[in-house]
């Protein structure tokens, strides 16, 4: 059995501050990954033992990147997806295992007005031709922040965010394709019709203790890989980040 937990901290040095290192010890996880590390190489002093360690910063500081942890030593490890225009961010981190892939990956928001709408589309496309490639050599398991609530049924107010970074038609319908080809999204396929279920909630107008959230962290996997799946959460009590961990245990 390995667990595999995924968890945009919105800040590490912020989160440090929040109680990090105990969320991460008391999880014991066999891969942990990181998003929106917003850190510069050597800002920050982390090497949890026992495990391997992966980073993947931003060239702009305090910006985004990606991180990951695993107990197992990756066979092999990449950094992007080998497109000049979509590496600069460090959004995306493969690591290679024995018999699958785990990307983590902090996808890029559409931002306000959708100013950045179209380079999104242009990610999602690119984004899923890579994922495919891997699939090619071994199943994948993908996690991380995917800025898209898939369904109505992943956000508490749909109708006022029809035209939202996040819940757009066209984002929705990315993620559609994704899992049309050959892709699961764990937590429906325990979980295909439960409702207040998220992982991220704004930090204005008490989001959070509303529980006027959004689901947008996954953990999705290569259809092949969905006889191994054990459990899929959401760890919505965990403080620290306006995101919470979510979380995978595969056979």
């Amino acid at each position: 059995m390995k667990k595999l937990i995924s968890w945009n901290v919105n800040g590490l040095r912020a989160c440090m501050q929040k109680g990090f290192e105990k969320v991460f010890n008391d999880f014991d996880a066999d891969v942990f990954c990181l998003q929106e590390i917003k850190l510069k190489e050597g800002q920050i002093d982390f090497s949890p033992k026992g495990y391997y360690c992966c980073w993947n910063y931003a060239e702009k500081a305090g910006y985004s990147g990606t991180a990951m942890f695993a107990k197992d030593k990756p066979v092999s490890v990449r950094y992007g997806m080998g497109i000049e225009k979509h590496d600069s961010e460090g959004r995306i981190i493969t690591a290679e295992f024995e018999d699958f892939y785990v990307v983590t990956c902090y996808t890029p928001n559409s931002q306000n007005e959708l100013k950045r709408l179209d380079y999104r589309m242009e990610w999602e496309d690119d984004f899923k031709e890579y994922l495919k490639g891997l699939e090619k050599d071994k199943p994948v398991i993908l996690c991380g922040d995917l800025n898209v609530a898939h369904k109505e049924i992943d956000l508490k107010n749909p109708k006022t965010n029809r035209k939202n970074a996040g819940f757009t038609d066209e984002e929705r319908a990315k993620m559609t394709a994704l899992l049309n080809d050959g892709f699961t999204d764990t937590y429906r396929y325990f979980y295909p019709n439960e409702e207040g279920r998220y992982s991220w909630w704004s930090y204005r107008f008490h989001a959070r203790e509303k529980n006027a959230g959004w689901r947008i962290d996954y953990f999705i996997v290569s259809k092949s890989l969905e006889s191994r799946l054990k459990s899929a959460e959401i760890y919505s009590d965990v403080l620290g980040s306006d995101h919470c961990p979510v979380g995978l245990v595969i056979d």
